[in-house]
């Protein structure tokens, strides 16, 4: 199934050869049409597939691609003259921070919205990418993201998780924090909290039981913090402080 790509804000990374995307574009694999420098030598200015201004993931390749399931379940890939990895987008015609948008007419006439998931911008997406044997984060699982930052990836793990699913998403930064209270808000699926991740005691009152730890706080210490919130709330990951005490 055939699916135009909608343009996102610009200006952005694009994983192989030339960028659709407007502004500033960086191709790595040689000319960018974003108007601006490349990396792989000089880039004409020309068609410019975004808005302008932001930080989009530009894809090469023309104005179609095809979007087939990834072996992870809840991923998808973007195939067109470069690939991409997407996710199925929770909040059709909303992107997060300005990552383009990939639309699919279905046999009926519905369509189904993608986001392009910018592995430079997400360490999740990064080890997808690199064939990371299983993330543990499928539709309708529970995921505690300690380092959720603004919810740039939060934003894709709510994608897979999909309305079945449920994101506890900590972040002690306040100025991050309001970036992603203000993405929950169109997600029903993500309960933010601005707290800090070392001090589990703080807001275990507001996390349930899950299936997944995801961790991204940047501490040398960060395999102790997963150790003591097993420890404070051993109910929610027993078998995870069990490995952690092996």
């Amino acid at each position: 199934m055939r699916a135009p790509i909608r343009g996102g804000r610009g200006g952005g990374r694009s994983f192989g050869g030339r960028g659709d995307s407007g502004g500033r574009g960086r191709g790595f694999g040689g000319r960018s049409d974003g108007g601006g420098r490349g990396r792989g030598g000089r880039t004409p200015r020309g068609r410019g597939g975004g808005r302008g201004g932001g930080r989009g993931a530009g894809m090469k390749g023309g104005s179609k691609v095809v979007v087939v399931p990834h072996k992870h379940d809840g991923v998808f890939i973007a195939k067109a003259k470069e690939d991409a990895l997407c996710t199925k987008n929770m909040v059709p015609g909303e992107s997060v921070y300005g990552e383009k948008r990939v639309s699919v007419q279905n046999e009926d006439g519905t369509k189904v919205e993608y986001r392009v998931w910018n592995p430079f911008r997400s360490k999740l997406a990064a080890a997808v990418l690199g064939g990371v044997d299983n993330i543990w984060i499928a539709p309708g699982t529970r995921v505690l993201y300690l380092g959720a930052a603004s919810g740039t990836t939060v934003s894709h793990v709510s994608d897979i998780v999909g309305p079945t699913g449920l994101v506890y998403a900590v972040e002690f930064s306040h100025r991050s924090g309001r970036d992603l209270v203000n993405m929950a808000k169109k997600r029903t699926n993500v309960i933010p909290i601005i707290e800090d991740a070392r001090h589990p005691a703080r807001y275990r009152m507001l996390v349930g039981m899950v299936d997944v730890i995801f961790s991204d706080v940047a501490q040398p210490d960060q395999v102790y913090i997963l150790y003591t919130f097993c420890k404070v709330v051993p109910s929610v990951c027993i078998a995870l402080h069990e490995f952690l005490v092996a």
